[in-house]
């Protein structure tokens, strides 16, 4: 039975994370019950993970080649599977067990998947005497006893399966297409493609794990009506992203174009993404003064924009009716999806790109996502973002949502240089000078770096210093803030109080972006 992945990227790491790796040099029933209890257990929501059973690992890597099982306890392997499922994992669970050739040797792969009822519990010692049973959990690439916190959390998730990964009983297995999923074997390079044609749909959505239920009544899993069904609309009502832009007057305006893209979640945003991309992305040459080379800079850094649509297609709740909206005006761009991040998000931490969820919403959607090399997963959308908008030199994203956690939103600001091509287009007017117009003020000056500072929100003589990298204030500072105030780009905070000690600078009020 292949797998629905290619082996190499579970040897490699890319995407499969080394958390959801567990190689073993030979067959140990015991640490093998464990580990697929902690899978089975997906505290996570990561989509459970992959055991190798004949592969040796240093340091968390595999060694190769293998070392390899004799093909002769394969067989045997698997029935002690069988018999460790029903009598030592309670309640019963059951892996997909593989066996692969890896260069020349033979090796066992067991596909845990989340379990459909968790909690699961694992006999402690499969010594004859022993009937302790305990609960198992990963940790980082560690299997590890649930106790305390981790355990009342386990505890907590009972009978909580995420919405992606659920039996949708009102679909039947005839509702999954063939040619979509045969497309994406083929895309992520996986051995089932090969075989696919020859297998029925069941035994085809058995093995990439989007069928469930009993043999008698099989039935689609949510995901795979989302990623393998032309028209997953009609299951999850508004399952859509909204590109809604405001070309001129901004939303209180009469005019804005609105294109909805929909359909399976692969094309559906590589739709979304390639309009935005042709459509709405315009690049700017700023020239400079003394210095042949020009510099090229987005409206928009798509590669921010690409970050923040996956994140929301990833973690967006399907059961809300409630479609990703991409939102762009003048002089910001928003992606919005509901509900916000999972209750362990603060949004400081956010902000920092610091945040780190306790589980995901959707595993079985970021597993499919993570195969085609949409995202990484992991919480490494935000700071790739943030990365991007600082090396387009555009001022920093914004992220937000509310207390209630009912939203999420990434609101990316335009670049400077690229705001002024968009007012002179939109016919609005300034007398005031800036610094995009004055070469000695491009992207590299002083000048600019203080006005991408303060674009977030107001900073002091000591925050500005912090921003360009200096423990306070310099000279050179000092001068380049005084020349923003006489052009009339910045303001004080305190217009009435000059020389306060709480005194701070902005973006001059009829400069800054429209909120």
């Amino acid at each position: 039975m292949p797998l629905p992945i290619n082996i190499n990227d579970l040897l490699h790491g890319k995407p499969v994370e080394w958390e959801r790796l567990e190689f073993k040099e030979g067959w140990n029933p015991e640490a093998v019950l464990h580990t697929l209890c902690a899978f089975a257990n997906d505290i996570h929501n990561l989509g459970g993970g992959y055991i190798l059973i004949g592969i040796a690992e240093n340091n968390g890597r595999p060694v190769l080649p293998p070392v390899g099982i004799k093909p002769t306890q394969i067989d045997a392997i698997q029935k002690e599977l069988l018999n460790l499922g029903f009598n030592a994992i309670a309640p019963y669970y059951h892996p997909i067990a593989v066996p692969v050739e890896i260069e020349g040797r033979h090796v066992l792969v067991l596909w845990a998947l989340g379990g459909p009822t968790r909690p699961y519990k694992a006999k402690i010692s499969l010594s004859k005497d022993s009937k302790d049973y305990a609960y198992y959990i990963r940790k980082n690439s560690s299997t590890i006893r649930a106790k305390g916190a981790d355990e009342t959390e386990l505890m907590s998730l009972a009978a909580t399966i995420p919405h992606d990964d659920r039996v949708n009983q009102q679909a039947k297995v005839e509702s999954l297409s063939r040619a979509l999923m045969q497309d994406y074997l083929q895309q992520v390079g996986s051995d089932l493609a090969r075989q696919a044609p020859n297998l029925s749909l069941v035994e085809l959505g058995r093995q990439m794990g989007v069928i469930g239920g009993p043999d008698e009544a099989p039935f689609p899993l949510n995901v795979g009506l989302m990623m393998f069904n032309p028209e997953p609309w009609r299951f999850f009502p508004v399952m859509q992203i909204d590109v809604v832009w405001f070309p001129k007057e901004g939303p209180g305006g009469n005019k804005f174009s609105e294109k909805i893209f929909k359909g399976p979640i692969p094309r559906m945003t590589r739709d979304a993404l390639d309009y935005i991309k042709r459509n709405l992305i315009t690049e700017t040459i700023i020239k400079h003064h003394g210095r042949a080379e020009a510099t090229r800079v987005e409206n928009f850094p798509y590669d921010a924009i690409e970050e923040a649509v996956v994140n929301a297609v990833y973690h967006r709740g399907y059961d809300t009716r409630e479609p990703i909206e991409v939102r762009i005006e003048r002089n910001e761009l928003f992606v919005i999806s509901y509900p916000g991040p999972d209750r362990s998000v603060r949004l400081e931490q956010l902000r920092a790109g610091r945040a780190r969820p306790r589980r995901y919403r959707n595993r079985r959607i970021g597993e499919f996502l993570k195969e085609l090399e949409f995202t990484e997963g992991r919480s490494t959308g935000i700071p790739k973002i943030m990365e991007a908008m600082e090396k387009n030199g555009s001022p920093p994203a914004e992220f937000e949502f509310d207390e209630d956690h009912s939203y999420f939103m990434v609101r990316l600001p335009i670049h400077p240089a690229a705001r002024e091509v968009a007012e002179s287009q939109a016919g609005v007017k300034s007398t005031q000078s800036r610094p995009e117009s004055r070469p000695e003020w491009g992207p590299e000056s002083i000048h600019y770096r203080i006005m991408v500072a303060i674009a977030r929100f107001p900073l002091g003589r000591s925050g500005i210093a912090q921003a360009l990298g200096h423990k306070s204030i310099s000279g050179a500072a000092k001068q380049a803030i005084a020349d923003l105030m006489e052009a009339g780009l910045i303001e004080y905070t305190l217009p009435d109080k000059p020389n306060s000690r709480l005194q701070k600078y902005r973006l001059a009020q009829d400069k800054k972006n429209a909120r």
